[in-house]
């Protein structure tokens, strides 16, 4: 069992929402002042412990909560009941440029975000010309930071954190920030942070990003803990709510459409009828198995042109295949009121995991008729475990010398 370096105990924080956004609003409604404010609970008695050396990652909706506990972890700001403990060197990558003076240069705010950290000078001297070669603006050291792009901000605020030997790291959505080579070296920088035992607890929205650095996702949504577990469940957990988010939002958009040109009935994969809203696949396939997707579309009136649309996603949601009868095959849809299609998708060499069929039908003009979420799902395994989108059966030689 690990050394817990962040304890997190029935944590409870609230916000507080003025509706009156002017001074004159405040002053004429002062005794009424109160009746117009709203509590917004963004946490609300959440446990969580983390063990020195883990990976966590914190997902969930807007207005979930991530934030909000990262910044009580880091000591930002205080939680209004509950503890947090942490043990070691904290440092924090909450916000672009907090923590930097926009009027003192680069080099300035260098110095004056270590000493935030806990550095003394000269600890800060030793470690100066590490920070500005990782950040490599060099040549701006010394311009005011007001003047600073996002990404020189950023890369500028991760060289600090990165050097100043921290025991546990908080990062909250800065990597989406940077250019393609920085990102790729902010995350070498945290795989050697994992290498040496070092705890990081990050805020994402992408779900790629969290699978391939975390150890654990945390799921939080109304500033409650719903999921704790491996990423890749934590994930499926976040991926189905969000579907049925969507799922919701599909349905009340439906039953507003005045537009009824095109009913999907039914859509049927490999001859069988999982449930659209089912939440474990019925389908199992083998890399390199064939998948048809069988559709059953009903036109009151003929509409000339109108489109099928077919998608592959994983459960993460990302988009493996996306195929248009128009704009990929080319094909010239028939003018019946009632169509029964089958689309195949021959040798599929998808990977290990779980993943789900969208089917929509377009007129020609692109107007959306009809949509079927979550059409139909179904599971790959492969006899070879393999990571990624992509199967492939490889083989490994030892070349003599």
């Amino acid at each position: 069992m690990g050394v817990e370096i962040i304890s997190i105990q029935d944590l409870t924080k609230q916000f507080t929402i003025r509706k009156q956004k002017t001074l004159k609003e405040r002053l004429v409604n002062a005794k009424q002042g109160k009746l117009h404010d709203e509590k917004f609970t963004a946490l609300d008695h959440v446990n969580l412990s983390i063990n020195a050396g883990e990976s966590i990652g914190l997902v969930g909706p807007n207005g979930s909560g991530k934030s909000t506990l990262l910044k009580i972890i880091g000591g930002i700001i205080a939680p209004d009941s509950g503890h947090v403990r942490t043990r070691g060197r904290i440092a924090a990558l909450l916000e672009l440029g907090a923590g930097f003076h926009p009027d003192l240069s680069g080099r300035e705010n260098v110095f004056l975000n270590a000493s935030i950290m806990g550095l003394s000078k000269e600890e800060t001297n030793k470690y100066f010309d590490a920070i500005v070669e990782f950040s490599g603006i060099g040549e701006f050291i010394d311009t005011q930071v007001k003047f600073y792009s996002s990404g020189m901000y950023i890369r500028l605020a991760f060289a600090v954190a990165v050097h100043i030997d921290p025991d546990i790291l908080l990062v909250d959505e800065v990597l989406a920030v940077g250019d393609e080579p920085f990102q790729l070296k902010c995350m070498e920088k945290i795989r050697q942070f994992q290498e040496e035992g070092r705890t990081i607890v990050l805020v994402s929205h992408s779900a790629g990003q969290v699978a391939q650095v975390c150890d654990r996702a945390v799921v939080l949504e109304r500033g409650h803990v719903v999921e704790d577990a491996e990423p890749d469940v934590a994930l499926a957990r976040l991926r189905r709510d969000y579907q049925r988010q969507i799922d919701a939002r599909l349905e009340a958009d439906a039953a507003e459409r005045t537009d009824h040109r095109a009913t999907i009935q039914h859509v049927w994969l490999n001859g069988t009828t999982p449930s659209p809203k089912s939440k474990d696949p019925q389908l199992i396939l083998s890399p390199g198995d064939d998948l048809q997707v069988r559709c059953q579309i009903e036109f009151p009136e003929p509409v000339p042109g109108w489109i099928l649309h077919v998608k592959i996603e994983n459960i993460l949601g990302m988009t493996h295949c996306e195929i248009s009868s128009r704009d990929s095959l080319k094909i010239v849809m028939p003018q019946e009121k009632s169509v029964d299609l089958m689309l195949s998708f021959p040798n599929l060499m998808l990977g290990d995991g779980d993943y789900i069929v969208d089917v929509m039908v377009f007129d020609a003009k692109a107007i959306m008729l009809d949509v079927l979420s979550r059409g139909g799902s179904f599971t790959v395994e492969s006899p070879q475990k393999s990571f990624g989108p992509v199967y492939s059966p490889a083989s490994l030689e030892i070349l003599p010398q």
